[in-house]
């Protein structure tokens, strides 16, 4: 398999690429795949590759005359749409840097990111999303022009619009791609500042390139035209690299999801083959599920000692070959209960499910796979691209897997998990101080989670190094974990331990929304 490549191989696979030289190379190999579907009416719309890049191509000339040019950096907040990946492509495509917001942010963060960022150029979706510029637009004296969407009488206030950055004959995009170069910034990610203000990870053309040839590696399958849903913020690393940076890359096709609320929707009708998810979107698959067997006594009974029956068998799958009667068991279960299920949430086509970004109950991953949805956990953060570790195939439930191919992941003597390759950034925004206490000299990423690693290379995170409760007793105990299990009740949608220099450990939670009426 592919996770055997060295770090030298992937380096030499990526040389010289950008995101926009690779996008250019998608568009010439598949001019007609699909790209970009989104919603219209009661239908679909949709894009080829050929059509992105002819937006694109008119976007970079009217990006241009508002001044955007090679090192500037341009804020973006839109929900997910095909304009967003039409806007990114060619702020890139300028020599600039696009760095998106989060749609929830309020003016005082907008404030704060815009203005550390140093962003010449904010692109909005709405007037909605303008109204937060506006009102700290005295605090953003770098800030020189203001581009809307969504602006249908002309009374938005904004200093030009989409449609009139279209209104322009298009770029030279061969040329454009041929001027940026690998250390360029490709965007900027900014983490939530749990520990003061968000940090802003520089990520560069490198690290996208590097990373998405460690993930072609690692899935081992012809990507042209993989379905798949945009649904996350594109402030998020997962967002980015999942659907916007390895859709240009590779050719697959994005339907972009503007409320995430909807993704459940989506997927019965994309009915996608790669699907990554945070864990809520998971245990809310789960629970709803489960919520409406739950009408039929009998018949959940039934499911549940099937998902009993098969749940050995699909982890076994995982890694060694089943037995014939093993086998004709798992068939015989997917074909009366689970097969049914999966047609009915959409995922019935789905190849490689992925969730990350938070630890998911190894329960509700295990019931995925006896139901025939392969999930996976993956592990890794916005330093790193992402990904530092998965498994898309050889599962091992209750660990992350093993590093991604051509990425060093090891443990430091006091259990922190450390990594080094060509997936991990270029240092915090503005921030060396920071950046010296991520990056040791010697290019190792410390990532702040204590970890175990198997024989067989498998990672298990126990928690966060800072977030460990210590008890008054003196015991070490992980608020994940019992966070996890907490929410395997099915009343309780969110929780949260606390128990640091405390006797005893204590938790507050919140119920489910959709669960708790049926059940009261």
């Amino acid at each position: 398999m592919g996770q055997q490549a060295t770090h030298e191989e992937i380096d030499a696979a990526v040389e010289g690429q950008t995101v926009p030289s690779q996008f250019l190379k998608t568009v010439a190999a598949h001019p007609d795949q699909v790209a970009l579907r989104w919603k219209d009416g009661d239908g679909w719309a949709e894009w080829t590759y050929q059509q992105y890049a002819d937006l694109v191509a008119k976007a970079t000339t009217g990006l241009g005359h508002v001044g955007v040019g090679a090192g500037d950096r341009v804020v973006l907040m839109l929900r997910n749409r095909p304009e967003f990946h039409v806007l990114d492509m060619a702020v890139l495509m300028r020599g600039a840097t696009p760095i998106s917001i989060y749609n929830s942010s309020s003016a005082e963060q907008v404030a704060y990111l815009a203005g550390h960022c140093e962003a010449g150029v904010a692109i909005v979706e709405d007037i909605g999303f303008l109204a937060r510029f506006t009102e700290v637009v005295d605090q953003l004296p770098g800030l020189r022009t203001t581009l809307i969407l969504d602006d249908p009488d002309g009374s938005s206030g904004a200093d030009d619009t989409y449609a009139r950055l279209l209104d322009h004959e298009p770029a030279d995009l061969a040329a454009c791609a041929a001027a940026v170069r690998p250390e360029d910034l490709v965007t900027v990610i900014y983490t939530s500042g749990t520990t003061g203000p968000p940090k802003g990870v520089r990520l560069s053309h490198r690290n996208i390139c590097w990373t998405a040839e460690s993930y072609m590696r690692l899935i081992d399958r012809d990507p042209v035209g993989l379905r798949t849903i945009s649904y996350l913020p594109m402030a998020h690393v997962a967002e980015r690299m999942a659907t916007h940076y390895l859709g240009a890359l590779f050719a697959e096709e994005v339907t972009t999801c503007p409320d995430p609320s909807q993704i459940a929707t989506y997927a019965r009708e994309v009915h996608p083959q790669v699907l990554f998810g945070v864990p809520r979107v998971w245990e809310k698959i789960y629970a709803g599920v489960n919520a409406a067997l739950a009408a039929d006594p009998e018949k959940r009974e039934k499911f549940d000692e099937a998902v009993a029956a098969a749940t050995p068998l699909a982890i076994a799958k995982a890694t060694r070959d089943l037995t014939e009667e093993e086998a004709a068991t798992l068939s015989f279960l997917d074909e009366v209960a689970f097969a049914p299920v999966r047609a009915l949430i959409g995922l019935d086509a789905c190849e490689v499910a992925v969730s990350g970004a938070a630890p998911i109950p190894v329960e509700i991953l295990e019931w995925f796979r006896a139901i025939g949805v392969p999930m996976g956990e993956i592990y890794g953060m916005s330093e790193n691209s992402g990904p530092l570790t998965w498994d898309p195939y050889e599962i091992k439930p209750g660990t992350v897997g093993r590093q991604i191919p051509g990425c060093t992941v090891t443990l430091a003597e006091d259990g922190e998990i450390i990594a080094r390759g060509g997936n991990v950034f270029e240092g915090y925004l503005g921030d060396p101080e920071k950046t010296a206490e991520a990056l040791d000299a010697d290019g190792w990423l410390h990532t702040g989670d204590i970890g175990e690693i198997d024989d067989e290379g498998y990672v298990r995170i126990v928690d966060r190094k800072k977030e460990l409760i210590i008890t008054a007793g003196g015991k070490n105990i992980s608020p994940a974990n019992l966070e996890a299990s907490l929410k395997m009740i099915p009343l309780v949608g969110q929780a949260c331990a606390i128990g640091d220099q405390r006797p005893f450990v204590s938790a507050l939670v919140v119920l489910d929304p959709d669960v708790a009426p049926a059940w009261a």
